[in-house]
């Protein structure tokens, strides 16, 4: 049983990355987010899409409008 009195890891909210970019950052996104290496999440996310109930292109581009892009670090200012 986890230990109640220990704070719980905080987890990054969803954004589709900046550095992890070959399209729009959807799969580099959900890899930061669950931890994995992107080409796994993206060799993954083309297994599932070709499968013929589910649209891979429908289902990436639906993704990318709901997924918030991950901000820009600023840099120092003067």
């Amino acid at each position: 049983m986890p230990d109640p009195s220990r704070p719980r890891p905080l987890r990054r909210p969803l954004r589709r990355s900046r550095r992890h970019r070959l399209v729009a950052g959807v799969c580099g996104g959900l890899a930061e987010w669950l931890g994995w290496r992107p080409l796994l999440v993206r060799v993954l996310f083309v297994l599932v899409g070709a499968l013929p109930f589910l649209s891979g292109i429908l289902v990436y581009v639906v993704l990318w409008l709901l997924i918030p892009e991950e901000e820009r670090l600023r840099s120092p200012e003067p």
